[in-house]
């Protein structure tokens, strides 16, 4: 197999080494490989770091990754997919699908924008929803959703970065969205901050989209807020979270930027109480990209 290398584009977003850690390390401050992968499983793990990469820099020396080899959209859990494709316009964020027991699905933050892609993600069923968590993750939803012929969803807080949204999420109360789906408003990370809390075919309380208000830190093997990265206040998210933390029973976090992470829901529930707890505890400081614990 080709060897592979990290060009000079990377930006240290952390995407690639989600999805292969094992084999991509952080090395000056940006993405390295560590060793070439080894059996099938491992040379998937890696295409899937290749075709997620927001800025292409994962990159085979003897030319182009080959397309035949991208593995999304690709499976999480059963009903559950990450789209990969990573956006520079989104600073990089993860999306997800997610399919409802009526044979439709949702999008949640959307990848880069390609009409190609977008009739792969609609192949598991009629997209009918983009759900948007704030406004970094806005850039594509519009063109995502009118591909789909779907429902485009934003916080008033945040809606200057979507104004032409169909759906708009107002004050601070969890409201149903559709049946199974609920919204959370969690103002900090942005004023327009959301998380989405989902169901599947199994079970309650299963996967919790929390854009980026909480995600799964490998360095810490926790749950973590960004507070190095927020926009709007981390006073606010402290509130935001202890107001909601009692009202989430999620298995899966399934951020926009971080790791995500399964446990049982009564662990993740404690998990959840004792970030809560934490956060109080921070103050404001300036943004600081490279202070984020991935």
């Amino acid at each position: 197999m080709d060897d592979w290398y990290v060009d000079d584009r990377c930006t240290n977003c952390d995407v690639a080494r989600q999805f292969a850690p094992e084999l991509i390390g952080e090395t000056g401050g940006k993405s390295q490989i560590l060793r070439p992968p080894s059996g099938a499983e491992e040379t998937r793990r890696l295409h899937a770091a290749v075709f997620a990469c927001p800025t292409r820099s994962i990159r085979p020396r003897s030319g182009r990754a080959d397309r035949s080899r991208d593995p999304f959209p690709m499976e999480l859990d059963d009903g559950l997919w990450i789209c990969g494709h990573n956006s520079r316009h989104t600073a990089g964020a993860n999306s997800y699908l997610l399919l409802r027991p009526n044979g439709t699905a949702m999008m949640i933050d959307t990848p880069r924008w390609s009409a190609e892609l977008a009739d792969r993600y609609a192949a598991s069923g009629p997209v009918t929803d983009v759900l948007l968590t704030h406004r970094d993750h806005a850039a594509h939803g519009r063109s995502y959703a009118d591909h789909f012929g779907a429902r485009l969803w934003i916080h008033e807080g945040d809606l200057d970065a979507a104004p032409d949204a169909d759906c708009v999420i107002r004050g601070i109360d969890p409201v149903e969205i559709a049946e199974g789906v609920t919204v959370h408003p969690l103002p900090g990370h942005t004023r327009g901050s959301v998380l989405y809390l989902a169901d599947d075919y199994l079970a309650d309380d299963r996967y919790c989209f929390s854009g980026d208000s909480f995600y799964w830190s490998r360095a810490t093997g926790d749950l973590e807020v960004a507070d190095s990265v927020t926009w709007y206040s981390i006073e606010e998210q402290a509130v935001s979270l202890a107001r909601t933390a009692e009202r989430l029973r999620f298995e899966w976090v399934l951020p926009g930027h971080g790791d995500r992470h399964r446990l049982p829901a009564d662990e993740m529930s404690r998990r959840l109480r004792a970030l809560t707890e934490r956060t109080r505890l921070l103050e404001p400081r300036p943004v600081d990209f490279t202070a984020v614990r991935w």
